[in-house]
């Protein structure tokens, strides 16, 4: 059992994240010659990640003991969704094109093949990392993964089930999966900080995500003005109704369809949290389309939904402690091989359709990351494009436990088992 953290209480972990993202934000918007020239190598999203992750290593916060994340993955991601989706342009988002669905579905090919091939290139010099029988064969646990990866943490559980994969072998997968992941999401959020120029030497057309993040601006500056307190709380009702109708739904919907319908949790359907985020989802959607309240962007709706979602990458952050990678180097090692092959597949479908570096990256977390830091990764972008991140990790959950099945079945030929 790990020790514990220097601090456990959530109010003051809570301040401290809150001092790290005002500091950031702070520094980032300064006008002073040297925090200009940092922040144009570190993006400020990325420094509001690694800072949690840094106090996590060395064992000041946690996010295992913490209670942070959940409350912020179960009711500020909600909240932020619909207060991001209330001025959103859906024909605009539409009018992306077939290049956002091309590069996920090449991010859900990449990690179906690079799982095999993982194990293929480990076994040519060190096959002992990838040996194993019964429920501790690694490539059972890497099934885990695939569903994590894929889809999400329902898919994830199927996977253990299916695969009877052993208990200590998956908390050690979980492990993997986690840091990862996180490593991969923080490559692509200094892709994100510097996506124009990449754009540019991919001669990537990104004509349609500009003119989406044009019309958006636009809409926000013409109906901005300055918010009083009633706007404000105005802005914080609808947010947290929509949030409460969500959690409404999912309680409902999740246990009806374990019990009625079992055979669903192959699609994620009877995931608790799968159905906050569609109905989060669907509920800014419908409301966006009455004009009242698509102008509760002018009193500064999407700023708020941004603010939340910041909490979160500081709590999802929080959750990384560098020093696990050592804990078990030889898996780590797999992983990360498996999510270079996942990146490379990526890169050379993307510079092969020229594909932006949007589509790129949020059509890779929309597999790895899922629901919960797809949207991040999308308002890296703009905070217009947040919405994209949700569709295309719905489709993920719904792809998860069969891509992630076919997966473990050539994980387990190439394994010989």
């Amino acid at each position: 059992m790990s020790e514990a953290p220097l601090i456990t209480n959530d109010a003051v972990v809570l301040g401290i994240l809150m001092v790290i993202l005002g500091g950031v934000f702070r520094t980032s918007s300064s006008e002073r010659p040297f925090w200009k020239k940092f922040y144009g190598i570190v993006p400020s999203l990325l420094l509001c990640y690694f800072l949690p992750s840094l106090l996590a290593t060395t064992g000041v916060i946690s996010g295992e003991v913490s209670k942070l994340y959940f409350v912020a993955s179960r009711y500020l991601l909600p909240t932020s969704l619909v207060l991001l989706t209330l001025s959103i342009d859906l024909k605009g988002i539409l009018r992306l094109g077939p290049k956002a669905i091309i590069m996920f579905l090449t991010g859900t090919l990449g990690i179906v093949i690079g799982g095999p091939l993982a194990i293929l290139i480990t076994s040519t010099f060190a096959p002992e990392w990838v040996g194993g029988a019964g429920p501790d064969a690694v490539w059972r646990g890497m099934t885990t993964v695939a569903g994590s990866w894929i889809g999400g943490g329902a898919n994830q559980a199927a996977m253990k089930e299916v695969f009877e994969v052993g208990d200590d072998l998956f908390s050690a997968m979980v492990a993997v999966d986690v840091i990862v992941a996180n490593v991969w999401m923080a490559f692509l959020l200094y892709c994100a900080g510097r996506h124009e120029a990449i754009d540019r030497a991919n001669h990537a057309d990104t004509s349609a995500i500009v003119e989406l993040r044009e019309k958006v601006a636009a809409y926000q500056a013409s109906i901005a003005k300055i918010p009083r307190l009633a706007d404000t709380m105005v802005v914080l009702a609808v947010g947290f109704a929509a949030t409460m109708i969500a959690h409404a739904g999912a309680d409902f919907l999740s246990p009806f369809l374990e019990e009625n319908a079992p055979y669903l949790d192959r699609f994620s359907l009877t995931s608790n949290f799968f159905w906050l985020i569609v109905i989060a989802t669907t509920v800014g959607l419908v409301a966006s389309a009455f004009q009242p309240v698509r102008e509760l962007e002018g009193v500064g709706a999407s700023r708020l939904g941004s603010a939340m979602l910041y909490v979160l990458v500081a709590t999802i952050g929080m959750k990384m402690n560098l020093m696990a990678i050592f804990e078990n180097t030889h898996l780590f090692a797999v992983g990360m091989i498996w999510m270079a092959i996942h990146a490379v597949l990526l890169l050379v479908v993307a510079r092969l359709i020229r594909a932006p570096v949007f589509f790129m990256a949020v059509g890779s977390q929309a597999n790895v990351g899922g629901a919960a830091s797809a949207p991040i990764i999308a308002s890296a972008f703009h905070p217009a494009l947040a919405p994209v991140g949700v569709l295309l990790a719905v489709l993920g959950y719904a792809l998860g436990t069969y891509a992630a099945w076919f997966c473990g079945q050539l994980m387990r030929i190439v394994a010989g088992a």
